[in-house]
């Protein structure tokens, strides 16, 4: 079977898949947005019970209950969203050292 191979490009990068006899390669290059990494780390919840705690803070679980029951519409529940991931990650730490090294 000859070779094949396929090229696409998206906002994060680029998609390169290799077909050779039915296995598929497929590598992207995602790199982070530092400006969205630095602005999560020093958001802030705009209402209820945790007003004005950095949502790093949030427990996962509240973020848990937002997930299942819908996230906001906007930017907050694309925040929030992205918090949960860094927790379910385990990436906190980046964030406080985000913190630390970009105050505002």
């Amino acid at each position: 079977m000859a070779s094949r191979r396929v090229m696409a490009h998206f906002s994060g990068g680029d998609v390169r898949l290799d077909a050779k006899d039915r296995f598929f390669l497929i590598t992207m290059k995602i790199e982070p947005n530092k400006q969205h990494l630095i602005e999560l780390a020093h958001y802030r919840m705009p209402f209820g019970k945790y007003k004005g705690k950095y949502l790093l803070y949030l427990p996962e679980a509240y973020l848990v209950w937002f997930q299942r029951q819908g996230f906001p519409e906007g930017k907050l529940g694309f925040m929030l969203r992205s918090m949960l991931e860094i927790k379910v990650n385990e990436l906190e730490a980046l964030l406080r050292t985000i913190q630390k090294d970009f105050p505002r």
